[in-house]
């Protein structure tokens, strides 16, 4: 386990920027004689720590459970109680509860092909989500020094769209929609041919998909696995509309992926149930007589 010098906030902007996988801890409340006062932070990650509880057998059990967070890979809060006696190891006798906030790195990963208006909008407006971004385009001129320094941002040229397609990570999520209809008809006949691939989406009008699908029965392809693109992309609702600005076209696209990409939240975060919480404001106790 490696303790780095850098302090906790500044690791926590530096890992939220990047997407790495991490836990806030923090002591909101103590009782007795404790190494830190409340308000104490330190930052966790698989294999580094970032500044201090007050060190010792409590801050070893805290980085533990941390990591165990880690692990199962789902954001949440967890609020940890340790004591601070002889079984610990520790002889402050004192009692402290630590907040675990979880935030387990990018959730999902898109591959963007295309950088033309629309892709760059989409580009944009994904900045603050917990995605990874693979973009591609075939033209080597077309991204900037900028595109690069966007964190969770890899930027590709793209030489061959099968090689392309066969390198993307299991259950991603693709958008098609390159400057060419060519190159946009190689690259969902390589999709269509990995089952793995979370969601098609494909830009385009309605005549463009009806000459995409005849084309794809003629090379063989059944029904069904034509079927897995979503053309025109960002029909919110089966509906169009009739904004074509980029920005507007790059919402609906957005909006779709919130949805594809949404997954439920854990029992455990949401919080008592309402009677569960009703109950810590009444007098339970019953009468003995």
């Amino acid at each position: 386990m490696t303790q780095a010098p850098e302090a906790w906030h500044a690791a926590l902007n530096r890992l939220q920027l990047s997407g790495t996988p991490h836990v806030l801890a923090t002591q909101v409340t103590s009782a007795g004689s404790t190494p830190r006062e409340p308000g104490a932070r330190m930052v966790i990650t698989a294999d580094t720590i970032f500044d201090t509880l007050g060190g010792g057998t409590f801050e070893w059990q805290t980085i533990s459970a941390a990591r165990d967070f880690l692990q199962q890979g789902s954001a949440g809060f967890h609020l940890e109680a340790f004591s601070l006696g002889g079984r610990s190891g520790q002889c402050c006798g004192g009692f402290v509860n630590v907040l675990l906030e979880v935030f387990p790195g990018v959730s999902s990963h898109i591959a963007l092909f295309g950088a033309g208006h629309v892709g760059c909008e989409i580009v944009k407006l994904s900045a603050p989500l917990p995605w990874h971004l693979d973009w591609y385009d075939s033209r080597t001129d077309i991204f900037d020094e900028q595109d690069d320094q966007q964190p969770r941002l890899s930027c590709h040229t793209l030489t061959s769209p099968q090689e392309s397609v066969l390198a993307l990570p299991p259950h991603c999520h693709v958008l098609v929609l390159t400057h060419n209809h060519d190159e946009d008809y190689a690259l969902i006949a390589a999709l269509l041919r990995r089952a793995d691939i979370a969601s098609i989406g494909l830009i385009g009008s309605d005549s463009k998909w009806t000459s995409f699908q005849s084309r794809l029965k003629r090379d063989g392809y059944k029904p069904e696995e034509i079927q897995r693109v979503r053309c025109p992309v960002g029909a919110v609702h089966g509906t169009k509309l009739s904004n074509k600005t980029p920005y507007a076209i790059a919402m609906t696209v957005v909006t779709e992926l919130l949805w594809l990409t949404d997954k439920p939240t854990a029992h455990q975060t949401r919080g008592l149930e309402p009677d569960a919480l009703r109950s810590l404001f009444h007098d339970t106790a019953t009468n003995p007589n």
